[in-house]
């Protein structure tokens, strides 16, 4: 549509907005499980039985609340950006599994089957041009 088409100069404002918006989520859902101690990273760590690991789910849980939180801060900030979309995809496809394997079908597991998806793209494309990264 050619009254659209000069939105393509702002391609790195979109991938911005994407990024402001995306590590505050994961900010915001991070922190409540990063406060909530040993108890609830035991509850998060026990998704990883669905992909054969058993042991030592409360260290597990902490990792996933520490990207959770911390991956967010660094989408958000577009600091040591590829790494942290990496771990957050790794995350989601985990926490993806876990929805599937409680029976909660894909309507349980679709928001992280997104973020997995969105997260992946952006370890492709790169935080963009306003970011700590950018060279």
């Amino acid at each position: 549509m050619a009254i659209l088409s000069g939105l393509g100069k702002y391609k790195n404002t979109g991938l911005l907005v994407i990024r402001i918006g995306l590590g505050i989520m994961f900010i915001l859902h991070g922190y409540p499980k990063l406060l909530g101690g040993p108890e609830s990273w035991t509850n998060v760590g026990s998704a990883a039985k669905h992909v054969g690991i058993t042991f030592y789910p409360i260290f597990w849980g902490f990792m996933a609340a520490v990207t959770e939180t911390f991956g967010g801060f660094l989408v958000l900030m577009g600091l040591i950006f590829r790494p942290g979309t990496l771990l957050l995809t790794l995350t989601m496809v985990l926490a993806s599994i876990m929805h599937l394997k409680n029976g909660e079908g894909i309507n349980g597991a679709s928001h992280a089957i997104e973020a997995a998806v969105v997260f992946f793209g952006l370890t492709l494309i790169g935080p963009g041009k306003y970011s700590v990264d950018k060279k």
